[in-house]
C-alpha cells in the first residue's frame, strides 16, 4: 500500500521552482527595478550581501512552504490525518478510501488553484500587515505578494499534478 500521497521529489522541485520564479520576476527587466525603488534598496546594500546564505536560506525556506503548502493542495493527506499518520491503524478504510479518491483532484490546475488561494489569503496578508508596518508603499506590497501568489500557484501545481 502507498501510503505517501506525493511523489517526494515534487517537494524539492517546487522549491527550486521558487527560485527560479524570483530570478525571473525581481529581474530589472520585470519588477526588480520596481521592487528595488518600492523597498528602498540600493545596488551598494545588494554587493554587500552574501549571496550563498541568502539563496540557500531561500531554498530552505521554500522547501518548508513547500510541506505546508502540500497540505493544502492534496486533500489525500485529510485521509493520512484521520488516521493519525499511520494507516496500519485503520487499514481498511484507508485502503479503501485511497481506492475510491486517491487521485481525486490530483491535476497541475487544481494545484495552481489552491497555490493561489493560499497566496491570496495567506501570504498577501502577511506581507500586507509586515508592510504596513514597515510604511511601504502599495506597490511594494504588490510586487511582493504578486510574486509569492504567482509562485504559490506553480508550486501548488507541481506538488499536486505530479502523481
Amino acid at each position: 500500500m502507498d501510503t505517501l500521497p506525493i511523489t517526494p521529489l515534487a517537494i524539492p522541485v517546487a522549491a527550486v521552482a521558487a527560485l527560479v520564479i524570483g530570478a525571473i520576476w525581481y529581474n530589472p527587466k520585470v519588477f526588480g527595478t520596481a521592487w528595488m525603488r518600492a523597498a528602498e534598496m540600493t545596488e551598494e546594500k545588494m554587493k554587500g550581501a552574501n549571496m550563498a546564505i541568502i539563496f540557500g536560506l531561500s531554498l530552505v525556506f521554500a522547501a518548508l512552504l513547500a510541506v505546508l503548502l502540500m497540505q493544502f493542495t492534496n486533500h489525500q493527506w485529510g485521509a493520512l490525518g484521520m488516521v493519525g499518520g499511520e494507516p496500519e491503524n485503520a487499514k481498511a478504510s484507508y485502503e479503501t478510501f485511497m481506492g475510491d479518491y486517491g487521485n481525486a483532484f490530483r491535476t497541475f490546475k487544481h494545484g495552481a488553484l489552491h497555490g493561489t488561494i493560499f497566496g491570496v489569503f495567506g501570504a498577501l496578508p502577511i506581507i500586507g500587515t509586515i508592510a504596513l508596518f514597515e510604511r511601504k508603499s502599495a506597490k511594494y506590497i504588490f510586487i511582493n505578494a504578486g510574486y509569492w501568489i504567482v509562485t504559490l500557484a506553480v508550486m501548488g501545481a507541481i506538488l499536486c499534478g505530479w502523481n
